[in-house]
């Protein structure tokens, strides 16, 4: 009998490790990504502390605001490693191996013509960036040295991700499971080591390049032992071109997402103060982990939509769509509940009470990462089909405004964080309409069915978030158990009102139909 067992959970095992599906594929890449994330996570809870002591206020400040601003210039690579991912996920069903190695070949040559503008970039970051955070003299050749070897690891990174963009394009990510993570976690302990040895923020940024070395070196071998038909190919000029015309897309489209993504630290920096961007960043980092979890799951799934959009199968595409919206709804939905009520004592817990922002603040931060959850899912979708002109051009749009308004209401109008977060919700909202609108074009769904479907998750989601925002005061835990318990069965609860009320039976059975799919078993009462 035990021996039957053992070997009806070995075969239970192999069936839901097996790539026989598409839908398999899709979730195995988001369980490795899921691996990669835990270790992220884990790897940031422990260091970002011992980074807020070995660094102080102003140091870890300038340190996100140098990040942000790393991704500004890394805009400037030309970003082939994106357009080589949409163009090997557009084109996986296609044997012609030869092609494919031209389209690495492309993704190479284009980074090496974009290598100057770079560096340049890079260069000129790294001597300004004492000015522009106005460092005080004593951090002034820390910061300035800092900003230079974080402009080398993303000269670095931008080559490190052609591999790493093939398997991905390929739908294998998974292949790298868990041992991604392994690296994710050795680079958070060299981290602390760096600080436990004095080297401040030029020993954090270090790392950061040997963290780049290690996982191209990693990615290359992965990549050569499960994609048969990986290699280089020297490109017809007719190839580069059309990768450089892509890639402008995807580079404007990179500065246009870091303006989005990243410019609330830069602006909070610049507008008011660098030490404030610290209490900003802590209050924000548990939201920030919900923007990563979607992208992982999201991401697992959208290069198996890419061959379906490929293929010209717009209304299982619709379909997915669908579904992939109504997944990211629920969870943006519960865990946006749990941290309106739970985040204010998870960085009294984590960090220290002086890190407090006030509930006002730490609401709309929720609702500013609830959003953008929400818009990335359709950027995501608007990547596969290769229209890029109108997602750039709205996106561009949007961040003006965001910045715009971010700008009058952090200061003149001196709403600190409040008025942040306000101005990049109300400039983000054009595209909240416009991205839906662009796909609904692009695949073939009405505006009137899309509006239909938004409504009631929208109202629910207002509903929730409403009552723990006046829930948030009237529970305090003092203990990291009682955190983990509370957290725990506020996400259940949330996540089972939503699931009954927010969504039709339609979009439930179509969710738990993915579910079976993936496990390759019914749920018993469903």
């Amino acid at each position: 009998m035990a021996i039957s067992r053992i070997r009806q959970s070995v075969k239970s095992a192999s069936r839901f490790l097996s790539d026989e599906s598409l839908t398999k594929k899709a979730y195995l890449n988001a369980l490795a990504a899921g691996l990669d994330y835990a270790a992220r996570l884990t790897a940031g809870f422990l260091v970002a502390p011992q980074m807020v002591a070995g660094l102080g206020d102003y140091l870890y400040g300038a340190w996100q605001i140098l990040g942000r601003l790393g991704g500004y210039v890394s805009a400037a690579s030309g970003r082939p490693s994106q357009a080589l991912k949409w163009t090997i996920a557009y084109e996986q069903a296609s044997t012609d191996y030869d092609a494919k190695r031209r389209s690495v070949g492309s993704a190479l040559a284009v980074w090496a013509l974009f290598l100057p503008f770079l560096a340049l970039a890079g260069g000129l970051l790294a001597w300004f960036a004492p000015s522009l955070l106005k460092a005080p003299t004593a951090f002034s050749g820390q910061v300035r040295l800092a900003t230079g070897l974080l402009a080398a690891n993303l000269v670095l990174f931008s080559l490190a991700e052609v591999p790493q963009s093939v398997l991905r394009g390929e739908n294998l990510g998974y292949k790298r499971m868990g041992l991604s993570a392994v690296l994710v976690l050795v680079g958070g302990g060299l981290t602390i080591l760096a600080l436990s040895l004095g080297t401040s923020i030029v020993g954090v940024a270090a790392v950061n390049v040997v963290n780049t070395l290690l996982a191209g070196t990693f990615f290359l071998q992965v990549v050569r032992s499960t994609v048969p038909w990986f290699g280089v190919a020297r490109p017809a000029w007719g190839s580069i071109s059309r990768f450089l015309r892509l890639s402008w897309w995807f580079l404007v489209w990179r500065l246009v997402n870091q303006l989005m993504m990243a410019s609330d630290i830069v602006v909070l920096g610049m507008l008011d103060s660098v030490e404030k961007v610290t209490a900003y960043s802590l209050i924000k980092y548990a939201p920030e982990t919900l923007v990563s979890l979607m992208d992982i799951v999201v991401g697992g799934v959208t290069p198996g939509l890419g061959g379906i959009i490929g293929s010209g199968d717009l209304p299982k595409a619709a379909q997915i769509r669908g579904e992939i919206m109504s997944l990211t709804w629920l969870m943006a939905t519960a865990s946006g509940a749990t941290m309106i009520l739970w985040n204010a004592d998870f960085v009294r817990l984590w960090i220290g009470q002086e890190y407090g922002i006030g509930s006002i603040a730490s609401v709309l931060i929720v609702l500013m990462v609830t959003q953008l959850v929400l818009i990335r899912n359709d950027s995501f979708v608007l990547d596969l089909t290769l229209s890029l002109r109108g997602k750039v051009l709205l996106g561009a749009l949007s961040a003006a405004v965001s910045l715009v308004l971010a700008g009058i209401f952090v200061s003149p109008a001196n709403l600190g964080i409040a008025g942040l977060c306000l101005g990049f919700i109300i400039g983000r909202s054009i595209l909240s309409l416009g991205y839906p609108w662009l796909v609904g074009r692009l695949i073939g769904i009405r505006p009137a069915t899309q509006v239909a479907g938004m409504l009631r998750p929208a109202v629910l989601t207002g509903l929730v978030f409403a009552a723990a925002s006046r829930l948030g005061g009237l529970f305090v835990t003092e203990t990291w158990l009682g955190l983990i318990l509370s957290v725990a069965s506020t996400l259940t609860v949330t996540f089972c009102l939503a699931f009954f009320v927010g969504l039709s039976h339609v979009q439930r059975r179509r969710i738990l139909r993915r579910v079976r799919a993936v496990t390759g078993s019914a749920l018993p009462g469903w």
